[in-house]
């Protein structure tokens, strides 16, 4: 198998990590042995010695720019997509799976692009809020910039990093379909929040009304929906390390300090951590 992943991230490293293959990757730069994505050449080159396809590429204002400019050259290997829980949409605190409606989320792009992937014969991921090292809960309590709304009876689904990479790993050998990769337990902002704040032995972080937020949290906060993953675990025998954000939390705050991390004096000029 040989990997090619478009735009490398923080889930589309885990994922390639997971996955233990030879791996060529774009950036929007060609930063750190990468591939610019707007290199055609080397891109083309590249997915045409590729076993495996993935992109983590989010939607322009034109659409998607994989397909746009690279969808010719996919043929002929396996195709993966990162998507959103987002193209669901508000569902009012209720479930939704793979069989829900997927054109009802805030930008027309994103469901623009997860047709198109479908279209395309990809496997298409439809990811939560995503944590994991250095990104998290207890990272932004850590930091003071974490917040509480205190809404009642708003939810959300997350999933660990970790998690979300063995998921697409085990996709490799299973039918292109689409794939809710979210944890068991949906929750509050709140609930998740206070929890970092207690495992850090901190006060919980202050409450913020949703209409002092940004346009983008406010968007954000006009969803309510919780999603589920019954799907991936029984086609793709998916099992959760971390099935709920207490355990995710826990075993993050056992092996990190975040508080530590966000006393610490940056490096010198030049060293790199």
């Amino acid at each position: 198998m040989r990997l090619f992943v478009f735009g490398l991230g923080y889930a589309a490293r885990a994922i390639a990590e997971a996955a233990g293959a030879p791996l060529l990757a774009t950036t929007r730069d060609g930063r750190d042995g990468t591939i610019r994505f707007g290199d055609e050449g080397a891109v083309r080159a590249g997915i045409a010695a590729s076993t495996h396809v993935l992109s983590s590429v989010p939607p322009d204002d034109d659409g998607d720019p994989v397909l746009r400019h690279y969808g010719d050259a996919l043929t002929g290997r396996w195709l993966g997509y990162l998507s959103s829980t987002g193209v669901y949409g508000d569902a009012g605190g209720g479930w939704v799976d793979e069989h829900a409606p997927a054109d009802r989320g805030r930008r027309p792009q994103r469901n623009a692009a997860d047709a198109g992937w479908r279209a395309a014969g990809a496997s298409v991921f439809r990811l939560p809020g995503i944590y994991g090292p250095g990104r998290s809960p207890l990272d932004r309590v850590a930091a003071g910039e974490a917040h509480r709304t205190g809404v009642a009876g708003q939810v959300f689904s997350r999933v660990h990093v970790a998690d979300l990479a063995q998921g697409v790993v085990a996709a490799f050998d299973a039918p292109c379909d689409v794939y809710n990769l979210a944890d068991d337990l949906p929750a509050s902002q709140d609930a998740v929040v206070e929890e970092a704040a207690r495992l850090l032995g901190l006060p919980p972080p202050p409450v913020v009304p949703v209409e002092e937020l940004s346009p983008a949290a406010r968007g954000f906060h006009a969803e309510n929906r919780r999603v589920a993953n019954g799907k991936a675990k029984r086609v793709l025998g998916w099992r959760l390390r971390y099935p709920d954000y207490r355990a995710g939390l826990r075993a993050l705050s056992a092996t990190t300090n975040p508080i530590a991390a966000s006393a610490a004096p940056a490096p010198a000029s030049g060293v790199q951590r």
